[in-house]
């Protein structure tokens, strides 16, 4: 968060602006979570050219964030510039007992559950065929040949894969790995998981259900972790980043991979996806609020026709393991 101190000017716009009850509202809201227009107008049933008006006078404040990705825009509390902490102050002197920010957070609530019910239905529904559609995009092989290349031939004494899927990165990385571990939503994904480890004859592999906010595994206790094709179903993409970085061991990678930044509208409208890929810069960003160093970014394809760029992003816990954890002999 920027440290930044206010002119005189710049705290008086930013008093004004948050002065307004819908205003303030909008502010509690946006500093839990980033939402669209019409997810602001369900949480305060209020239109939608107020919802804007508001919105327009927050952002040109400096107090609240736009962020726009194809047909929709995303709104979220600013953490920089000199009014960033002045309304971050503010929002943390408020009684969140207050029955109206009360309200307006068990409304966000049905928001977020809403919003993990239609992904949840979607996992559900594509959860045999997820390989299929994934190839869709760009070939897997490639893929999977860079990830092995990023992951070395030393052994691991831990691999964590978050929103594991069908098990296909836990099938590819286990063999290097003392102990390997799946995370996931969706009880179907985690089914067609069992199922392919089985098949692969895995035995040092299990499989959890999870949320990947608040990760059922022990921190500290992993040097590879891997987030795979999962970032742009999240609200809350930075915040996933920092909770996979908690479960690294010191010196230990974060490798995420996903699409480079696209404009293909269809992919949310039809298969779910909350943003159309990330910019290196932003994935950086998470990377760097989340402790991590050594940044590095690998960009594959496009493919032919509409196939999209896959990027794979790593970087590593600056922290250094002065007592080594001696590895078992791998077969």
């Amino acid at each position: 968060m920027s440290q930044l101190s206010a002119s005189f000017a710049a705290t008086l716009d930013a008093l004004e602006a948050a002065g307004e009850i819908t205003r303030l509202r909008l502010l509690a809201l946006l500093a839990d979570a980033e939402l669209t227009v019409s997810e602001l107008m369900t949480i305060l049933g209020q239109s939608q050219p107020r919802i804007s008006r508001h919105l327009r006078l927050l952002v040109e404040a400096g107090l609240v964030d736009r962020h726009r990705e194809g047909a929709w825009a995303f709104f979220r509390v600013s953490d920089e510039g000199p009014a960033a902490g002045l309304v971050r102050a503010v929002l943390e002197r408020m009684d969140h007992g207050d029955p109206v920010l009360s309200s307006d957070r068990s409304r966000l609530s049905e928001v977020r559950r809403a919003r993990a019910e239609q992904a949840q239905r979607y996992f559900t529904e594509q959860a045999r065929n997820w390989d299929r559609i994934r190839s869709l995009h760009i070939a897997e092989n490639i893929v999977e040949a860079a990830v092995r290349e990023i992951a070395g031939k030393k052994p691991l004494h831990a691999v964590l894969d978050l929103g594991t899927g069908t098990g296909r990165m836990l099938e590819l990385l286990a063999p290097l790995a003392e102990r390997a571990v799946g995370v996931d939503q969706s009880p179907a994904m985690l089914n067609v998981a069992r199922t392919n480890l089985e098949r692969a004859g895995l035995r040092n592999v299990q499989v959890r259900q999870g949320d990947l906010y608040a990760l059922p595994v022990e921190r500290n206790g992993y040097d590879l972790v891997i987030i795979h094709q999962v970032l742009h179903y999240l609200d809350d993409p930075g915040r996933a980043v920092r909770e996979a970085a908690h479960a690294l061991r010191p010196g230990g990678r974060l490798l995420i991979i996903d699409f480079a930044p696209h404009a293909h509208e269809f992919l949310r409208e039809q298969h779910a996806h909350r943003r159309l890929g990330f910019s290196g810069e932003e994935i950086e960003g998470f990377m760097q609020e989340a402790g991590l160093v050594d940044f590095a970014r690998r960009d594959l394809g496009p493919g032919a026709g509409d196939k999209l760029t896959v990027s794979l992003w790593v970087a590593r816990d600056p922290r250094i393991m002065s007592d080594e954890i001696k590895l078992k002999e791998i077969a």
